[in-house]
């Protein structure tokens, strides 16, 4: 079996239809999404028709709650607060009730069972926080308790997470940690999207993080094309891959 793993695709289509082409030649069993779909880019609309094309399993990310029902005090940094609240104002305009609905409803954690023994467990953030940021290099004991204690019956193998837009695999006490890094937005300084390979057979689980070249030049005309509010902030991240 081979998996797929996209996230934070942050409304940015052209590079959702750049990691779709790239997936598509490595010939994968299921394609699964992290969350974080919408918010922040120029195309939330076609992000979310794609996505739901696919026959995806999605689950969802702090920015689809927030598209959803709102950005809370303390939820932001207060000095982006009011820009992130026209943006998330913005993108709602762009979608329907029933394109709210559905982002509400996205579940926090799904488990793949790659057989009997082993499975992976996905999150956007963490297990049971869809907002807290680790960075890849918390400390194993930081780690260990916060993606593979929560969860019912058998300890996951393998958890896969978002969130922070940088990509990487780590073990930790015969486990797996992978992130998955961003569709839409890199963080890394590394201005193209990421996405993660996960292939399990008789002889064990393999991952291979990927990046795709794609049309940045394109995905700024978006921007600007749409009227996206504070455009120059996130024409600069897809630039130069680095926050917003």
């Amino acid at each position: 079996m081979k998996f797929a793993l996209i996230s934070d695709i942050h409304g940015n289509a052209v590079a959702l239809d750049a990691v779709l082409r790239d997936i598509d030649k490595c010939q994968v069993d299921g394609l699964l999404v992290l969350g974080d779909l919408v918010y922040r880019g120029p195309e939330p609309k076609r992000v979310l028709t794609t996505l739901r094309s696919t026959g995806a399993t999605v689950i969802g990310g702090n920015a689809d709650t927030w598209v959803a029902r709102g950005i809370a005090d303390g939820e932001a940094p207060e000095a982006s607060l009011v820009r992130m609240r026209e943006e998330r104002e913005w993108t709602v305009r762009q979608l329907t009730d029933e394109d709210l609905d559905f982002l509400a409803s996205l579940p926090t954690v799904h488990t793949v069972q790659l057989d009997e023994d082993t499975s992976m467990l996905l999150c956007h953030a963490t297990p049971a926080n869809r907002l807290k940021t680790i960075p890849p290099e918390a400390p194993e004991e930081e780690l260990f308790p916060l993606f593979f204690g929560h969860h019912k019956g058998l300890r996951p193998r393998i958890v896969a997470y978002g969130h922070i837009h940088v990509p990487f695999v780590r073990a930790i006490n015969g486990s797996v940690l992978l992130n998955t890094g961003s569709v839409g937005m890199s963080f890394d300084h590394h201005p193209m999207p990421s996405y993660a390979l996960v292939e399990y057979s008789d002889e064990g689980v393999s991952f291979q993080l990927r990046r795709v070249n794609y049309g940045r030049d394109q995905a700024i005309a978006a921007l600007h094309r749409a009227a996206y509010p504070h455009a120059e902030h996130l024409a600069t991240c897809y630039q130069h891959g680095v926050r917003p």
